[in-house]
Parts: structure tokens; sequence; C-alpha cells
């Protein structure tokens, strides 16, 4: 070109208009984006609600809540804290002045949402889906709409295990929420929160689902949470979680803070799962839950090489209980579950709520990796009772191990609730040693040693003796009538 100051004003102007041009379409696409975050709180509002919550005080004083596994939670002894309002767990309820403290009330708010019942609408009522302990213990239950409406409530049902609760109003003309499916969230998806905190009517926040499927976190026996980075603070229990196509996903039921206020991590109950216990509650007022009989732990590396199967290859079988559906069924001790009712089998807080919801009486298909062979099993599921619960849950976690052991005599096994001839029992433990570190204590019984098993403790010593090669031992061991293995390794 003749002119090279002509080509760089050219270039210039050019670079110019392709900044604008991004400029613009960058602001464009934030405008779209805020006009679909509108458009869902337009659409969802209308079906959350605002509950407050009064009732006695269990005792004259409440000091500071004290979690009832102490202060061991799994963030480091944070309290994964509930959203009670005015009586947040580490402050006194609220009192009235006025009143002798005979006549003090607590007073407590929280959120809801209008969920359509499986069996269809019902003509002059609206049912609520929120949290079991924002209506634990009320004496009356007000709830507010979104058009200003305000009724009293009654509870059609609450299951605590799982932290969801019912509540219905006689009103005509309030619009359910469309229900997502949850099982479909992905990491970094769009949601909103919408709910009262502090109070505040009809609060939206936004956020992203951070992860799915948290589990074992101390906050309810059945977990399976979405948590999520969108601000949730107190009063926000019970309200819905929201996609961007306006369905509710989740119900935000918990915080972890430092404060008691947003610190970035939300839990939320997938709605697959708070749905379908929300409609047996509107059934039949309880939930009943499906039993399968098994004791069950995590496939640590150490148990899959122990098992020779690849780690996180399904779900290890510690302990069958006698007369269940399980040991009717033919499930061994020492099965890998490896897929349910046509699924395959991953986290354990999962499959214990896949299981949990199976409807009691019908008959599934279990695979299960035994002794390297795939078996399908077929068993009826049973139901779950109180006296049932400890089958349900996981057997303890094993860390490591090290020992001295003393054959079982007659009274040394019905001192520890043992048959004689049946398993060694743990006489000593160094400290800092193997079996120290993985929590062995004294008063454990090891029934067996490399799937072998041990009737004294020149069997134990032989056993372990032919290991010292793999530097490896895998043990089933008995404590407070509870039976798990431990893999070692030295």
């Amino acid at each position: 070109m003749k002119n090279p100051g002509i080509a760089l004003v050219l270039l210039l102007s050019l670079a110019g208009a392709g900044s604008a041009q991004a400029l613009d379409g960058g602001i464009e696409s934030l405008r779209q984006t805020g006009k679909a975050f509108a458009a869902v709180a337009k659409e969802a509002s209308p079906s959350v609600v605002y509950i407050q919550v009064e009732g006695k005080p269990s005792s004259p004083v409440m000091g500071r809540f004290v979690p009832p596994f102490g202060e061991e939670w799994p963030f480091g002894g944070e309290w994964l804290r509930r959203f009670f309002g005015d009586q947040l767990p580490d402050k006194r309820p609220f009192r009235h002045p006025s009143k002798p403290e005979a006549e003090q009330r607590t007073v407590a708010q929280g959120s809801g949402f209008v969920l359509a019942p499986k069996g269809g609408a019902v003509p002059g009522k609206a049912y609520i889906l929120t949290n079991s302990h924002m209506v634990e213990d009320a004496d009356r239950i007000r709830v507010k709409l979104a058009d200003g409406r305000e009724f009293d409530a009654k509870v059609t049902g609450r299951d605590p295990q799982s932290d969801v609760a019912v509540i219905e109003i006689a009103a005509d003309g309030v619009p359910p929420l469309p229900l997502g499916d949850s099982s479909k969230l992905e990491v970094g998806e769009w949601v909103v929160a919408i709910g009262n905190p502090f109070g505040l009517s009809h609060t939206l926040t936004v956020g992203v689902v951070s992860a799915t499927g948290r589990t074992s976190l101390g906050i309810n026996d059945y977990e399976d949470f979405i948590q999520t980075d969108a601000a949730i603070n107190p009063g926000n229990s019970g309200g819905p979680l929201v996609n961007l196509d306006g369905e509710a996903v989740g119900m935000n039921t918990a915080i972890f803070s430092r404060s008691g206020g947003y610190m970035g991590v939300g839990f939320a109950i997938p709605i697959n799962l708070a749905a379908s216990i929300a409609n047996q509650l509107i059934e039949h007022g309880v939930v009943t839950r499906g039993y399968l009989g098994v004791m069950i732990q995590t496939l640590t590396p150490d148990l899959a090489a122990s098992f020779g199967i690849a780690p996180n290859a399904g779900i290890l079988i510690a302990q069958v209980q006698p007369n269940s559906p399980a040991a009717r069924a033919g499930l061994h001790q020492g099965d890998v579950i490896v897929a349910f009712r046509g699924q395959p089998v991953g986290a354990i807080g999962r499959f214990r709520n896949e299981v949990s919801l199976t409807p009691p009486g019908s008959r599934q298909q279990l695979v299960v990796l035994r002794n390297g062979q795939r078996k399908t099993i077929d068993i009826t599921i049973g139901t779950l009772t109180k006296d049932k619960m400890i089958a349900q849950g996981e057997a303890p976690g094993p860390d490591i191990l090290g020992l001295s052991v003393q054959t079982l005599t007659q009274e040394l096994a019905e001192q520890f609730g043992a048959t004689p001839g049946q398993g060694v029992v743990v006489t000593q433990v160094k400290a800092g040693s193997v079996a120290a570190m993985a929590g062995i204590e004294t008063g454990t019984v090891i029934l067996q040693a490399n799937q072998q098993p041990v009737a004294t403790a020149a069997d134990f010593r032989r056993v372990v003796s032919a290991s010292s090669h793999q530097r490896r031992l895998l043990l089933l061991v008995r404590k407070d009538k509870v039976q798990r293995y431990i893999a070692l390794r030295w």
C-alpha cells in the first residue's frame, strides 16, 4: 500500500469497531441472562410461601446447641446450621419481655413451596413442601402467600430422617411449582434459590450447582445433597432450589457457616427424593422404607486389592442379618454389590436411598461380584422398622492395624458376645502400631484373616505369617455386635 498511515488508521478503525461489537455482544448476553433469572423469579415466586412457626420452648432456658456427635463434624468441627430465623442454634430463643416464663414462646421462620400431589389436586386444599425441622413441635403454623393472603396450616406428615415435611392450608388458586429431575443435574448448572432469609419475603439469589451426591455430612439419616453456592441464609430453609426452566430441583436445607450466615456452601435435598417422601406423607401420613438386611462399607483401594477387584467397583457387604431379605436371597458376607435395579452402584449414601425408596414387597435384582464372578440375585425387598435400622447403615470405615490375640475361651466368649471356636479376641494393642492406627481396640474379635476362619491364636498367627511377603492382611472383625472388614498394610 502506498500510504501506510492510511492502512494503520483503517486497521485501528476496524479494531475499534470489533471491540465495540464484542462489548455490545457481551452486554446483550448479560442482559439476556438477567432476563432469564427474572423470568424464573416471575414464574416460581407465586408458589413460594413464607412460614412462621410458634411453639413453647422445651425448657425455660436454651443454651448453646450441642451436636449429637460432639464436636466432630465433617468440616473440622463446624456445625452445619439450620435456618431458624430468630431461633438460631447458638442463640437463645425469642422471649416476649412482658410475659412470665411459663408463657414464653419460641418463634421460627422459614420457607416452603406448593406441591402438586401425585394423586392429583384436592379442591380447597394446598399442600406445601418444607423441612421437618421447621415444623417440629409447632403449636401454630402460619403461612403467607406471595399475593398477601395468610392461612393457618396443619402438618400433613413429617419424616425427620430425611428432614422432609408436608403441611396443608385450606386455599384455592395457589399454583404448584413444577418439579424437575434432580438426577439429571450437572455441576456448573445455573440454579436459583427463592425463600425468606431473615424474614425478607421472596428473596432470590443465584448461583451454580457446586456438587451433587454429597453424603456422610451428619445432617440427616438419609443424605444425597445438592451443594450450591447460591446464597442461602437463615429463613431459606424449606424453600426451593430452581433451575432455569422454573422447575424445583431441590429443597434448601442447610448451610456450612462459621457465622450463621452465607459462606458459599449450601445444601439442598434433591427433589426426586423429597417429592417421593412427600407423596407418601400425603397418601399415608408416614414413610415406609425398603430393607435389605446388610451392613455395607465403602470399597477402599486396600479392600479392593484384598478382594482382587477394581477400586470403586461397588459396595462391600460386611455383614448379612439373619432371617433378612438379603439372607433369604442368598447374599454372602464379602459380596460386592455392583448394580441394583439395573443401575450401577457407587456411593453408599445414594445406594441406601435407592433401597429405602424401593417399595417393600417388590421383587428386584442385585448384581454382585463373588470370588471374581458376577452373579445376578433376585431379592424381595422387606420393610424397614426401627429394630432393623442397624442393618441399613454403613459399617464403620476401616483405617489400618496390628495386635496380640488370644483363643476364645468359654468365659471370654460370654464376655464379648462371641462363640468359642469362632474367632480370636484382641488382648493388647500397642500404641503407634498398625493395629492402633487402624482403630482396633482391646476386645475386638477377629473372625477371619484373609477370608479364612480363625478358631485359635495359632490359626491367626499362621495366616499372618503366610501373608508376610505380601505385607497385606484382610480381617473380618466384630465389635459391639457389628462386623466389618479391615485391610491392613505394613
